[in-house]
């Protein structure tokens, strides 16, 4: 988990340190704006903070902020316009308008919130906060929201008083076949936000030497992801090109609720695949949800080109889920 999305758990750390603190949200963006609505920063009572609401541009202003509302116990509803001069100071091409919600803990947003919500992010189940801007009545729902669980992505609703924080679990990102586009394909995933797990019962190729630092898994595929349980926040990709090991993984992905699934092989190779598992008994439409050949069509070769090809499908998929 990236400190940006580690925000709220940061934020129940410092409370219970007894140092206090206070959540900054993005709850609107017009124009350019740096950071997407649901972009959370967190501020202690001394005055440390962790994540970002703008890339840079802003942060000075909301920490004071966060300060007074640490003072008075109030929360604050601000407005913030990024110049062209200072998004281009943070790498960007032009500026926006930002709107963003402070609320200091215990006081405004009762601590038992931010311990249910935490604790249900512990969990891996999506949440939303949900914040009436004019009332200040706040809940923490775990139904509903359909539509903006699947897209991930969080803000004000049609009645343009209530705001919605969407708090979805970690992308995770399972490996089966440690080769070396995986060993390309770690690392950009894991810029990219995702948490990557590589599954390989042959020693030789998951070694800690090829994937230094990196989470290995030497079960056979199918049991390794038996306990890695693959949910709505997971993607699976197979690059072993052998169906002794994708075969087994593929029954068990294709019966999970993963948002993506990718196999490697050739148009020969996809349609074998289909006929073993329509044979096993897969429905049409289950196996419909294998992207193989795996990767978006870019003319890749290299290992590393075909990682950015996968990444690239991966994302299209979890931002355009229809």
């Amino acid at each position: 988990m990236t400190q940006q999305e580690n925000a709220p758990e940061q934020a129940l750390a410092w409370v219970q340190a007894g140092q206090g603190a206070a959540l900054a949200t993005v709850v609107q963006t017009w124009g350019s704006a740096p950071r997407r609505a649901g972009a959370q920063m967190v501020v202690s009572g001394a005055g440390d903070m962790m994540g970002s609401v703008s890339g840079g541009c802003v942060e000075g202003a909301v920490v004071l902020e966060a300060t007074e509302t640490l003072a008075d116990g109030k929360p604050r509803l601000l407005e913030y316009g990024v110049s062209d001069g200072d998004a281009f100071a943070v790498g960007l091409a032009c500026g926006g308008t930002i709107k963003v919600l402070v609320e200091p803990i215990g006081t405004a947003m009762p601590l038992e919130l931010l311990e249910e919500l935490v604790a249900i992010r512990a969990a891996r189940k999506p949440a939303a906060y949900v914040v009436n801007m004019d009332t200040w009545q706040r809940q923490v729902d775990t139904t509903g929201h359909n539509t903006r669980f699947a897209s991930d992505r969080s803000g004000v609703e049609d009645d343009g008083h209530t705001f919605v924080a969407i708090h979805n679990p970690p992308l995770r990102l399972a490996i089966v076949g440690a080769v070396h586009i995986a060993q390309a394909l770690v690392p950009m995933a894991r810029t990219a936000g995702f948490d990557p797990v590589v599954i390989d019962p042959r020693g030789a190729f998951g070694s800690e030497a090829r994937f230094p630092g990196e989470t290995l898994m030497d079960d056979w595929p199918d049991e390794a992801l038996a306990t890695f349980d693959l949910d709505t926040r997971s993607a699976l990709v197979l690059l072993t090109h052998d169906p002794k090991l994708d075969d087994p993984a593929l029954h068990v992905a294709l019966k999970s609720d993963a948002f993506y699934i990718g196999a490697l092989g050739s148009t020969r190779t996809h349609a074998k695949r289909v006929e073993r598992l329509s044979e096993a008994g897969f429905s049409a439409d289950q196996i419909a949800r294998i992207h193989g050949p795996v990767g978006l069509n870019i003319g890749a070769a290299s290992p590393s080109e075909i990682a950015v090809s996968i990444l690239a499908q991966m994302v299209q998929r979890l931002r355009s889920p229809a």
